[in-house]
């Protein structure tokens, strides 16, 4: 983008400038935007420079409006000179000699196409307190700010910085307006309202270049602990907001994709349904993208993440191939990209295939430490945790999770652990309501709730009940594991002894009782 732009955003080159908002943009090929770290004065003098479109700044004039007639040494102006020429290119700036400075506007163009914002590029505007309490504003910007950045450790995330989305506050917003002034797809706003005990949290994410609102959602919450509530708040929004964002830009026509399109694509068919299908087209996707860029650490993490969990769900043609090339991707990824939380899940997932649990556990808990967000980390960290030895602590990780991501596609799976841990520890009552709960689950998920409520059903003394469910486990059942408990032993993993010893007193003393021979 070649000249100068008007108001408050100033264009050159491949730069932006947003005067209001205080910040540089750095625009490469791809119209990916990166933040040019400069400090406040080297901006107010980027500023005078540029505003001259072209003409002589005197250096007296920059040194009595930048530092505001304090009595400074001209080196400190050389200094901020030499750091803007850093950033920008040495020929960008020309001095005159015992004059001054004049920045070098790049000739005009016509018909200048517009430089493509960022994917995935996003700005939290300062939540609005609603309260009659003005003194309550310090809860709407702790949230304003716990989400900025939370959602600043996904990945391939351009999230704008805190002070620069609190210029905007208390004024009319016009989300095109702010897409065009800060480059991003993507406005997130929100509103606070605080009534006695109660909290009421709204939010809305809108897309900058249509105005369209794509997600909105409402949070009403006790104020007993305002810290825990507004972290609980900030953590679902994140959670959600990274399937909401992959989900539209996946959604947007590319007509020559690249590596990050078929990346974000994958991850939308990874998270459809049927499961069956779409992990084979989210593995085509991701296929593509290591194609395009065979290097591309997200590429191979994703790649190898649906691989695994396919085989982990028993819904791989090919096990053995699946956990394999997973492997062997999960490697490449790790090596390149060491710190990758995204990586280090997928190693945590690719052990579960081989049983390793207690080498997955540190993987788990290695993501948890690096976003503890992470409502998958949870989950499995409780898994692999209970298939060590540890039945107290199944539920009260998936509960988390479910409070992290109360609408993810596979709440099912976390109910069904819910329940396994009740039924294990002979809460017969409460196991059958978390199976309830799972059937919400994918078909074959089904088979084993089926088979673990006709052990509860049995147990609680509701022997038709149980009789019915474990018929249904075995017309669904594709490998005829609940044929008999010797078929079922053979095929299933049910942990270290202490933890075979619960199953047999409950689950497997249920099928027993519901019928099923030995």
């Amino acid at each position: 983008m070649d000249g100068l732009g008007s108001a408050d955003i100033l264009e050159f080159g491949h730069f932006r400038f947003n005067r209001r908002g205080r910040c540089l943009l750095r625009l490469d090929q791809a119209g990916k935007a990166a933040l040019v770290p400069l400090g406040r004065t080297a901006l107010d003098v980027l500023e005078m420079l540029v505003a001259a479109q072209g003409g002589l700044v005197e250096r007296e004039e920059i040194m009595k409006t930048v530092w505001r007639g304090k009595t400074v040494e001209d080196c400190n102006l050389a200094v901020q000179i030499s750091n803007l020429r850093d950033s920008l290119g040495r020929s960008r700036i020309q001095t005159i000699s015992g004059r001054g400075y004049r920045f070098v506007v790049p000739p005009s163009r016509p018909n200048t196409d517009v430089v493509p914002r960022p994917r995935l590029s996003i700005v939290v505007l300062p939540f609005a307190n609603l309260c009659e309490d003005r003194g309550q504003q310090y809860f709407a910007d702790g949230i304003t700010d716990d989400l900025t950045t939370d959602l600043s450790r996904l990945a391939d995330m351009f999230v704008i910085s805190r002070n620069t989305a609190f210029t905007y506050r208390d004024k009319p917003v016009d989300t095109k307006q702010i897409g065009r002034e800060l480059g991003v797809r993507y406005v997130l706003e929100g509103s606070v309202r605080r009534s006695g005990s109660q909290v009421r949290v709204n939010v809305q994410l809108i897309d900058a270049e249509t105005d369209a609102h794509l997600w909105a959602e409402r949070f009403d919450r006790d104020t007993d602990d305002l810290f825990a509530l507004q972290n609980e708040i900030t953590s679902r929004i994140a959670v959600a907001l990274d399937s909401q964002l992959v989900e539209a830009e996946a959604a947007r026509p590319a007509e020559h994709p690249d590596a990050l399109d078929y990346i974000l694509r994958g991850r939308a068919a990874w998270n459809s349904w049927p499961i069956r299908d779409n992990y084979a087209e989210a593995v085509r996707l991701f296929e593509q993208a290591l194609t395009l860029n065979p290097e591309s650490v997200e590429a191979q993490s994703w790649l190898a993440h649906v691989l695994a969990t396919r085989v982990l769900r028993r819904q791989a043609d090919a096990p053995a191939a699946d956990i394999g090339r997973a492997e062997e991707l999960i490697e490449q990824a790790l090596a390149a990209s060491p710190r990758s939380t995204h990586a280090h899940f997928v190693k945590g997932q690719v052990l579960r295939t081989r049983q390793r649990f207690e080498e997955a556990i540190p993987e788990f808990e290695t993501v948890i430490a690096s976003d503890p967000n992470c409502a998958s980390a949870y989950a499995n960290l409780g898994w692999c945790k209970f298939l060590t030895g540890s039945v107290e602590g199944l539920i009260p990780l998936q509960e988390r999770a479910l409070r992290l991501g109360p609408r993810e596609p596979f709440v099912g799976i976390l109910y069904f652990r819910i329940g396994l841990a009740h039924l294990l520890q002979s809460h017969y009552e409460d196991a059958i309501g978390a199976f309830e709960k799972a059937r919400i689950g994918y078909p074959a998920q089904m088979v084993d709730v089926h088979a673990y409520l006709a052990a509860a059903y049995a147990l609680k003394g509701e022997t038709e009940r149980a009789i019915t469910e474990l018929a249904e486990a075995r017309h669904l059942s594709r490998d005829g594991r609940y044929s008999s408990i010797a078929g079922l032993t053979a095929v299933g993993y049910f942990g270290v002894p202490k933890i075979r010893a619960l199953f047999e007193a409950t689950f497997f003393a249920g099928l027993r009782k519901a019928g099923m021979p030995e």
